[in-house]
């Protein structure tokens, strides 16, 4: 603050004046003590109304003001200058809020041109609630999905403020139309949809009843089969109440339960008795990889149609291991016709004791066929033809070389 003599004086009748570019006007009188007193006096004064203006100031720039009641504010303290019992630069305070006015002047017109907007988007978002609303109610099926919606957008509403009374009391008798049209819309759906459900309920009795028909059978792939078709038309079937639903249901479910458990605990026992099979057949290509083929084919031989004898008459192992198990057993079968054909061209015909033996292992394949054809046993009568064939073949050939 500049010293107060300089903007201004006591008289000797202690009368005080300020001192303005315009020049000196009375600002009050003095009788309480020295003059300097008198305008330090004066002076806190002028600087409490610069105080005022600086935090006007301030928080015009920080935009934490209201720029319209700083403007009000500011327009107060400017008009109260030319009559303020004051000493200071009051030409100079004039010239700051002139500016500050100014300034507040701008804010608050933008002020006003964001709450314009604010009014025109907040409207612009109820419309398009509204419409969204009218859509629904004239289209929607989900009836759930859509009520909910609904429901969200009358949440969204109470959050949107700032339209004006009459629109948004227009908007709102549209809102509560769509809302209402669309109760009227999903009450008439249902109404339907329990007559329907009657019906439903019926053919679920049907299906109901065919599915425990069928919970006791042993026609394991056909049963499963229509099974499966039974739930398919299940679950085309319309729904029926809800009570009839869930108990109609449990009876489907517990009479599929039932048939696919007792097929899991055949084919488990299936799968062990096959896995022994598996077991044992591996047990003899062991044997049987082990012979030593070279060192005496005609054992070899004896050794091979022995475990052959025993492959047949183990039967049938799981699909996925069968074709390497048979593979391996005829790369051992191969070993050993080379061996003995090779042994055979060695020896003259005649006195070759191999299409002797040859001869022997076609009689006992032929008893062997004989004997699966007596006990009616369709798999040993195809397996012991097709090894009777083989053999017959491997004679005609060894004859043939002869």
């Amino acid at each position: 603050m500049s010293e107060p003599t300089t903007f201004g004086r006591i008289d000797a009748d202690g009368t005080v004046y300020l001192k303005t570019a315009a020049g000196e006007r009375v600002v009050g009188s003095w009788q309480a003590g020295t003059p300097e007193e008198g305008l330090a006096h004066f002076a806190r004064r002028f600087a409490d109304l610069v105080t005022e203006v600086d935090l006007i100031e301030a928080r015009l720039g920080s935009g934490t003001a209201d720029a319209a009641h700083s403007l009000s504010t500011i327009r107060r303290l400017r008009g109260s200058l030319d009559t303020a019992h004051v000493i200071g630069d009051v030409d100079g305070l004039a010239a700051r809020l002139d500016k500050l006015a100014t300034i507040a002047e701008e804010k608050a017109g933008a002020a006003r041109a964001a709450r314009d907007a604010a009014r025109v988007e907040a409207a612009a978002r109820k419309t398009a609630l509204v419409e969204e609303a009218e859509k629904i109610a004239a289209e929607a099926t989900g009836w759930k999905a859509a009520g909910d919606r609904l429901k969200e957008i009358l949440d969204e509403w109470k959050t949107i403020h700032g339209v004006d009374k009459k629109t948004d009391g227009e908007l709102w008798k549209r809102y509560a139309a769509a809302r209402d049209g669309f109760t009227r819309r999903r009450g008439a759906h249902f109404a339907v949809l329990d007559a329907s459900r009657k019906q439903a309920q019926g053919r679920k009795d049907e299906l109901v009843a065919e599915a425990e028909s069928l919970a006791d059978s042993t026609e394991w792939n056909a049963t499963a089969t229509r099974l499966k078709e039974l739930m398919s038309e299940w679950k085309a079937a319309p729904r029926a109440s809800k009570e009839a639903e869930q108990k109609l249901w449990e009876r489907f479910r517990a009479a599929q339960d039932t048939f696919f458990s007792r097929r899991s605990e055949v084919f488990s026992a299936r799968d062990a008795e096959l896995k022994g099979h598996l077991d044992r057949k591996q047990e003899l290509l062991a044997q049987a990889e082990a012979i030593d083929v070279d060192a005496d084919p005609r054992a070899a031989q004896a050794k091979l149609r022995e475990i052959q004898g025993q492959w047949h008459d183990i039967g049938r192992v799981p699909r996925d291991a069968a074709a390497g198990l048979d593979r391996r057993l005829r790369a051992i079968e191969d070993r050993v016709k080379h061996a003995m054909d090779a042994a055979w061209r060695r020896t003259a015909p005649e006195e070759s004791p191999l299409l002797a033996q040859m001869r022997e292992q076609v009689a006992e394949a032929e008893q062997r066929l004989a004997k699966a054809q007596a006990a009616g046993d369709a798999r040993r009568i195809r397996e012991a033809q097709q090894a009777l064939e083989a053999k017959r073949k491997f004679l005609a050939l060894a004859e043939h070389s002869g």
